[in-house]
Order: structure tokens, then C-alpha cells, then sequence
């Protein structure tokens, strides 16, 4: 990996200067030998196959969960490039995921484009997939490491409960904050944990260190979920890539909603328990404005914010290097961000 420099001016200005781009700009050649990588494994007989993952592939996002595989490993100071595969695959559970949650929640757009089911019918998303799915399954095999294994298996089983508890919330307003944080968790953050903890035992290092990159993982994909759900009600269409107000039309009860039922008045909370229940985009002005008038992204914006403290936090047993310096750099950026 082409090191990060980092200018002699302090943290706080570093992170100001530096982006997701610019991070990924920094790690170019590595995030290339990834690409390959993926290219290699998405080839199938199958025509269909092909091209709808190579559509999802290369529809955009950020690579985040790919690039801190990379960085977690590199941060020992790995030599190999196994790495690289390990983050491919990190890369295909992601993109299975996506595949299935647009089919679940019956979205058109992502990252700005429409999405997989919307142009290829949701019977094709759901079994590429599983393609994926079950090719991130043949790549761990090429890995040959049984606990790389473990964590992985363990990881895709977490994340299919997470999708399950996230459709039983749907709908119900009366989800609690701890409810709500366990879906992220087992949704969302246990790849980012993944991820980075792979890193670690790849390099067959202390199990103290594992599990601090693992918990790094962790606090780091809370901190961007939060964010995530942030978005949904501060930003436009055209900077989060998705319609605004999408999570509420899809009755999924997030942190903001849960914080303004606890914090409103009566009427307030009626309203957004009416909201949650029926869906839909009828009431997302209203409901935009409660969330503002009691303090609720202001909430789940320090919640992200303590996450990304505790994710830089678990970095501090590791000795200071420049792949650390941008795996804390990657924590402050997670929040802030308005894509």
C-alpha cells in the first residue's frame, strides 16, 4: 500500500484536509489490486450473473469496508496479499446485503442510480445475491484460515438476524433506542468489525489487539450508520444518492424518530407514531420539522460522535504510524460527512 503522509499539522487540521477521496486517493494502488481481485471472482458462465453484479460492483460507494480491511492489516505492517482477498470478500457480503435489503425495502435508487431490483425484477437481485454470497464462501476456502473462517461464517449468519430484526421493527413505533442499536449493530456495524478484525489475525497478532481492532470496527460502523440516519432527514436526494425521508416511507423506526417521540410533546409523538405505522412520504415535512424542533439529529450526531471517540480510542494500544493516523482519520471523517 502506497503510504498516507500526513502534513506535520495537527490532527484536527489533517482531518479538515483530508476526504474519503483523498483517503482512497492515498491508498490508490492497493484499492486497485482489490478491484482486481473482484473482477476476477465476480466472472461467472452465467450472462446475468455477470452483469448485474458487475452493475452493483461498479455502481459507486465508498469501498470503506474493503479499504479498513486493508488498512487493519497494514496498520502490523503486513507484507503478504491476502489482504487483498480478504477485503474482496468483505466486499461481496456488503453487496449481497445491498442486493437483498433493496429487495426487501423496495427502493429504486442507491448512490444516485437506480437500484439492482429496479432495472433487473427482484427474483434476479435475490439470487445473484446469493451469488455472491456463496462466492465470498469460495474465496475464504483460498484463504485457508479456519478462524478467518469462523469470523466470517459467524459475521453473514449476525447480519442475516440483523435484516430479520430490522423487518420486525418495521412499523412499530414503539421500537426502543437499545432495540434500535442492537439492529445496527448486528446490521451494519458486525461487517466494519469483521473487517478490521480480520486485519489483525491475518497478522497473527495478540488477542488484545485483535479484539481492539475488532472493537474499532465496531464503534466506527455505529458511528456511520447513525450518521446514515442523520442524512435521511438533513440531506438532498442528490447528496445521500437515495430518495430523502426514504427510511420513514419504509416505516423503519431510527434513531431521530425514536429520540422526537421520546422528547415531544403528545401531539408531536402522535404524529410521528402515525407516521412510522402507515408509512409512506405524506407527513415527512411535519415530521422533518419535530425532529429539528426537539433536538433529535443533534442527538444521534453526538451519539456518532462518541462512537467515533471510543472506535480512535481502541487505536491506542497500537504503536503510532501513518496507517494509524488515517484509521483515526476514517473515524472523524465517518461523521463528518453529508454522502
Amino acid at each position: 500500500m502506497s503510504e498516507v503522509r500526513i502534513p506535520a499539522e495537527s490532527q484536527q487540521q489533517t482531518d479538515q484536509q483530508l476526504s474519503f477521496d483523498g483517503v482512497m486517493a492515498f491508498c490508490q494502488s492497493d484499492m486497485q489490486a482489490v478491484d482486481k481481485v473482484i473482477h476476477q471472482r465476480l466472472s461467472s458462465d452465467v450472462a446475468l450473473v455477470n452483469q448485474l453484479s458487475h452493475y452493483i460492483v461498479n455502481s459507486g460507494g465508498k469501498r470503506l469496508r474493503p479499504l479498513i480491511a486493508l488498512l487493519s492489516a497494514k496498520v502490523f505492517d503486513y507484507q503478504g496479499d491476502m489482504h487483498y482477498l480478504i477485503a474482496a470478500i468483505i466486499e461481496f457480503i456488503h453487496t449481497a446485503t445491498l442486493l437483498h435489503d433493496d429487495v426487501v425495502d423496495e427502493s429504486d435508487l442507491r448512490r444516485g442510480n437506480e437500484t439492482a431490483n429496479a432495472l433487473f425484477g427482484n427474483a434476479a437481485s435475490v439470487l445473484v445475491g446469493d451469488f455472491l454470497y456463496s462466492r465470498a464462501f469460495e474465496m475464504m476456502i483460498d484463504v485457508d484460515d479456519m478462524r478467518v473462517m469462523q469470523i466470517l461464517a459467524t459475521t453473514t449468519n449476525v447480519i442475516a438476524e440483523g435484516e430479520v430484526m430490522q423487518l420486525m421493527n418495521i412499523h412499530d413505533a414503539e421500537t426502543s433506542e437499545e432495540k434500535y442499536l442492537e439492529v445496527i449493530h448486528c446490521k451494519t456495524a458486525k461487517l466494519f468489525e469483521a473487517a478490521t478484525q480480520l486485519g489483525a489475525v491475518l497478522c497473527q497478532r495478540e488477542e488484545k489487539e485483535v479484539q481492539a481492532m475488532a472493537a474499532y470496527g465496531r464503534y466506527l460502523g455505529t458511528a456511520f450508520q447513525l450518521i446514515d440516519d442523520v442524512m435521511d432527514y438533513s440531506s438532498s436526494s442528490e447528496q445521500m444518492g437515495k430518495n430523502v425521508g426514504d427510511d420513514l416511507a419504509e416505516g423503519k423506526p431510527t434513531l431521530p424518530l425514536i429520540y422526537a417521540i421520546k422528547q415531544g410533546t403528545p401531539e408531536q409523538a402522535a404524529l410521528i407514531r402515525a407516521a412510522i405505522e402507515q408509512g409512506g412520504y405524506d407527513k415527512i415535512d411535519e415530521v422533518q420539522s419535530i425532529i429539528e424542533q426537539t433536538g433529535a439529529l443533534a442527538y444521534t450526531e453526538k451519539m456518532a460522535q462518541q462512537q467515533a471517540e471510543l472506535a480512535i480510542a481502541e487505536l491506542a494500544c497500537l504503536p503510532d504510524s501513518e496507517n494509524k493516523a488515517i484509521l483515526e482519520s476514517i473515524a472523524r471523517l465517518s461523521v463528518n460527512r453529508t454522502s
